[in-house]
């Protein structure tokens, strides 16, 4: 089975790392640059598993790709968070009407800005994205290229021990922001494939939880295949995000594709996507 792994799903980067791994799934594991590219290279056959935010299921979905479900991360309320600079005249979500903000737009990012708007009466359309890609948004922002920044781990931990910097909205406070992990219904992951997939998935949570140090001393010391830290984060530093985070592992129900539904709902309204989609039940794709 070829697993896709990109930095920011730090369940399978751990995954690559972690002894006996998907030993039975024979595991080639396959580095990439971002979660946005995990829907090309299943629609090319280059992985048949990834993982990623909520976000880019939707817009493979959107693309007709049919996207099937795999399993569900529980939900991570500190992996994601909007700040401004300290000096900021920007006290709040409401305030970000018409200014300019950085994110990994078709991310998890997307769909934080726009439930966070949404409380305040505005909309995406409101506000000015700037695509942050792998540039240093912590940069831009305080050097006033941006007014805000939508942040996840592991800068988002550094970001919260700075005092040159402000935080606005937690993703907790907005959205679930789970890890989904999915492939294509073209790919015909076999009955008995995907049980074992989140089978593994699960237990590699469970040891991940039970031995932090170790999971942050591997993730300090970079991934061989190309899909290390870029921020050069030190063992300490990640011990504190693999804590922060809960790496349970679920089968997906009715309950997480609503959730997916109600994010592609909104996305809708906020004019991201041009058209409704109705995602399938698990029952729907047997």
């Amino acid at each position: 089975m070829k697993i896709g792994v990109h930095p920011n799903n730090l369940h399978l980067r751990l995954a690559r790392l972690w002894p006996g791994a998907f030993v039975d799934l024979q595991p080639i594991f396959v580095s990439y640059a971002e979660g946005r590219d995990t829907a090309a290279l299943l629609e090319s056959g280059d992985i048949d598993l990834g993982g990623t935010g909520s976000t880019p299921p939707i817009e493979a979905d959107m693309r007709g790709l049919g996207v099937e479900y795999i399993a569900a991360s529980a939900p991570r309320p500190a992996n994601g968070a909007i700040f401004v600079r300290s000096d900021s005249p920007i006290g709040s979500v409401a305030e970000l009407k018409d200014r300019r903000i950085s994110l990994v737009d078709g991310s998890f990012h997307t769909y934080l800005l726009a439930r966070s708007l949404e409380g305040e009466g505005m909309s995406l359309p409101d506000v000015e994205r700037v695509e942050s890609g792998a540039r240093d948004s912590l940069a831009d922002l305080l050097e006033g290229r941006v007014d805000a920044w939508v942040a996840m781990s592991p800068r988002l931990e550094k970001a919260l021990e700075r005092d040159d910097v402000r935080l606005i909205v937690r993703c907790g406070a907005a959205i679930p922001n789970r890890s989904l992990f999915w492939t294509l219904e073209r790919n015909g992951l076999s009955a008995a494939e995907i049980p074992a997939v989140v089978s593994e998935l699960s237990r590699i949570g469970n040891e991940i939880a039970a031995d932090p140090r170790t999971a942050a001393r591997l993730l300090a010391s970079g991934d061989r295949g190309g899909s290390g830290d870029r921020g050069g984060t030190d063992i300490d530093a990640w011990e504190k995000v693999v804590r922060s985070r809960d790496f349970t592992v679920f089968p997906i129900d009715d309950e997480i594709i609503a959730e997916q539904q109600e994010e592609a709902d909104t996305l809708l309204r906020h004019g991201h996507f041009a058209k409704p989609i109705v995602l399938k039940r698990p029952e729907m794709t047997k």
